[in-house]
């Protein structure tokens, strides 16, 4: 049984359009990464700004591979400095 990783980001207000277009060039190569099943970009109803992405994967160990590769290294520091807020992640699997 695979996992859900469920990551909360909140943007400021001038970078929220910035990261949904940035989120498009890098979707397929998150998703490309081994053990991805998919990921989405769902944004909060109401709220300019505040995102969520939501990938599966096969295991931990695969989504502990990805958050160490160079596809994460380039992402990660660049939407970081966009926040207005500490993102928050929860990995879930189904009952």
């Amino acid at each position: 049984m695979g996992i859900t990783r469920i990551v909360k980001m909140s943007f400021q207000q001038d970078y929220a359009e910035e990261f949904e277009i940035f989120f498009t060039k890098i979707q397929n190569q998150v998703a490309s990464q081994p053990g991805c099943n998919g990921v989405k970009l769902l944004k909060q109803v109401g709220e300019t700004g505040v995102f969520f992405t939501y990938s599966s994967w096969n295991s931990e160990a695969d989504l502990n591979q990805y958050r160490q590769s160079e596809v994460f290294g380039m992402i990660w520091p660049k939407v970081k400095a966009w926040f207005v807020a500490k993102p928050e992640a929860w990995s879930v699997e189904e009952c």
